[in-house]
């Protein structure tokens, strides 16, 4: 008999003999954070991450074109897709549903079984059990065989057993209701945006699956408006061709430098190989991997691979066709990766997963399985297109002649003066700590500022670096130009961070990095908000590792000073003003005194602390990247030429902002 032809009947009786136990559930609810990242807003939503990558296995097994999440009042999330459903018979180890196993064992589920899941998602593979750990309520819901069954949880428990509650005739598939647990969770609201960026990822790295996420929850009206009527907020992902539309996506707000995405999908050996690539006018090289749906952000085998075959295909086609011998120019392989925007997809059968975040791809095999596949796919590609292969050699070529302007202007932000205190900025105020994890820097621009904060802070942990001249922005600015900017090299300086790392000689160097809490504090203005945003523009485009290891925070001062007669409140935005002046308004005897604070200059040494410095008090709000090819798409918007894109941004999202015709 026909090999396929078994082999698709194994994977149709998909049942509960596939459901392999690996270990139990005890330790999820005493150690939360092993298992989902932390218990505040990432491992809030990597839940809903859980418990779709179950829906998405189902889809690359070839079973289920339709994911829809939904978030519901109460922030109760359900997930249903079209699968083929959980297994309902009896497991024949354990003795009971195969439905119960894989809600209340970890590493229960089909995924481990070889003949069920050729490839499955999910960082840790803890799966929707985890997700029944941490709900104070669970509902699952399965559709299978014409009947409906249902079992509840709570806390990882069940409430009864699997039962038949209806028929569903021939509709086939899971739906999962859950609440996360509060008494584990340190907020159980949901971010639309984040569920929104996760589920379009998955449409792109997934092409011919439709997710789609709905809002329900009904918001409350601000003070003073009438209550409209309420529609749920809905949005649907789906992608055609994927990754090609994934790469045209992020590079929306930039000048492409060829016509089309160069798009790649192959198969070697057990490893289906997808990548999308393109060139824009940018001077910044953005490559995003994923395997079997993880954004691994460290990168490993499978972006090593295709840098190799990136590298190696384009030197050797502008060696062949001439174009460097005009050049005079040293090419090295950073030079073909500048203004380059890719994603890089692969599937594998066992992934290993190394680094710090355990999302580093270390299976070797990759390697050769990328750099094979881009090699023969883009060397045609090149032979075919001769017009785009010489725009993308040209702009290789501009690159290696910037990087050696730049070396020299780089090498002023990494040279130790005498001068200058070992090389420390001389406007920096430094801390007597020499503890990196307890010392924290104030980025503070002007000095009016920054004799205040001087004088405010605690000088065993805290130091203050006033910024003075026009903060440059790194979007638009070729390397050689960041680094002659002044406020650029005094960063550097005082921060401790060199460039260049084993792996890319471009990437910002952490060893020696003097602060663990780096804080952004500027004026509660526009202005201060300008300066902010150029900021951590500086930041994610050319120290991003900062703000990966959590290290970036913005400061956040009072709008305002409110006093009545002896009492006095700072108020941190126009709610807290309204509640104090209702307090206090009634009685005549003292003045409703109010003072706006423009910019910290206006406060004094000892106000400054007290609202904005002092850890016991202060507000940080620390930056982080959910989404990085999201990031990328918004920073380039923001910061980039067009500005119609930007208008609208603006006029979307700003809270008191308006804009002239």
């Amino acid at each position: 008999m026909d090999e396929n032809y078994i082999e698709q009947q194994e994977e149709k009786n998909y049942s509960a003999h596939n459901i392999q136990v690996l270990e139990g559930l005890e330790a999820v609810r005493k150690r939360p954070s092993m298992y989902i990242g932390d218990t505040h807003v990432k491992g809030l939503h990597h839940l809903v991450s859980e418990v779709v990558d179950n829906s998405i296995d189902e889809a690359l097994a070839g079973f289920c074109d339709h994911i829809d999440v939904t978030i519901g009042e109460g922030d109760v999330i359900t997930v249903k897709d079209n699968g083929r459903g959980i297994p309902v018979d009896e497991h024949e180890k354990l003795h009971k549903s195969a439905l119960e196993v894989v809600m209340t064992v970890l590493h229960a589920g089909g995924k481990f079984d070889k003949g069920s899941y050729k490839v499955s998602g999910g960082l840790h593979g803890v799966g929707v059990s985890c997700v029944n750990a941490l709900s104070d309520h669970l509902r699952a819901e399965v559709r299978r065989g014409g009947k409906i069954y249902v079992q509840e949880y709570a806390k990882g428990k069940p409430l009864g057993d699997v039962k038949v509650v209806g028929e569903c005739g021939t509709e086939h598939g899971t739906t999962i209701t859950f609440h996360p647990d509060p008494t584990i969770f340190q907020t159980t609201v949901y971010d639309f945006s984040i569920l929104s960026n996760r589920l379009r990822d998955l449409a792109y790295l997934n092409a011919g699956v439709t997710l789609t996420l709905t809002d329900e929850r009904h918001p409350e009206p601000k003070e003073g408006e009438e209550e409209k009527p309420f529609e749920p907020r809905t949005e649907t992902y789906y992608s055609s061709t994927g990754l090609d539309e994934f790469v045209a996506y992020i590079d929306g707000n930039k000048e492409s430098l060829i016509k089309n995405v160069i798009h790649i999908t192959s198969k070697k050996g057990d490893i289906p190989v997808e990548v999308a690539m393109t060139y824009n006018t940018s001077f910044n090289e953005n490559i995003y991997s994923f395997v079997n749906n993880i954004n691994t952000i460290e990168g490993g085998t499978h972006l090593t691979g295709f840098r190799r075959g990136l590298g190696s295909t384009l030197k050797k086609y502008a060696e062949d066709s001439k174009l460097l011998e005009k050049a005079k120019v040293e090419i090295k392989p950073e030079d073909f990766r500048e203004g380059l925007t890719a994603v890089i997809s692969v599937k594998v059968l066992e992934p290993q997963f190394e680094g710090q975040t355990k999302t580093k791809l270390g299976n070797t095999e990759v390697i050769g399985a990328v750099e094979t596949s881009v090699r023969e796919a883009l060397t045609n590609f090149l032979e075919e297109n001769p017009t785009e292969a010489k725009t993308i050699v040209e702009k290789v070529i501009l690159a290696a002649q910037a990087r050696h302007a730049a070396q020299t202007a780089r090498a002023r932000v990494q040279r130790k003066s005498p001068l200058a205190g070992g090389g420390l900025p001389g406007k920096l105020a430094d801390c007597s700590s020499k503890d990196p994890a307890e010392s924290e820097l104030f980025l503070v621009e002007g000095d009016s500022a920054g004799g205040s904060a001087k004088q405010g802070r605690d000088r065993k942990f805290q130091a203050i670096l006033p910024l003075r001249g026009k903060i440059l922005n790194v979007e638009r600015a070729m390397d050689h130009k960041v680094f002659e900017s002044e406020s650029v090299v005094t960063i550097f300086r005082a921060l401790g961070v060199t460039i260049g790392t084993d792996e890319d000689p471009k990437e910002a160097n952490l060893s020696k990095l003097r602060y663990h809490r780096i804080i952004i504090m500027t004026d509660a203005d526009v202005d201060g908000a300008h300066i902010a945003t150029l900021l951590m523009t500086f930041f994610f485009r050319r120290m991003r590792p900062i703000i990966e290891n959590g290290y970036l925070y913005i400061a956040t001062p009072p709008l305002y000073k409110a006093m009545k007669g002896s009492t006095q409140e700072y108020c941190w935005d126009d709610a807290q003003l309204r509640q104090f002046i209702e307090k206090y308004a009634s009685g005549n005897e003292d003045q409703v005194k109010i003072q706006r604070y423009k910019g910290l200059g206006e406060m004094n040494p000892e106000q400054l602390w007290e609202t904005t410095m002092d850890p016991e008090n202060r507000i940080l709000k620390r930056v982080h990247i959910s989404d990085a090819a999201e990031a990328d798409r918004i920073f380039s918007m923001l910061m980039g030429e067009d500005v119609e894109p930007r208008r609208k941004f603006i006029e979307d999202n700003a809270t008191y902002a308006t804009i002239d015709a």
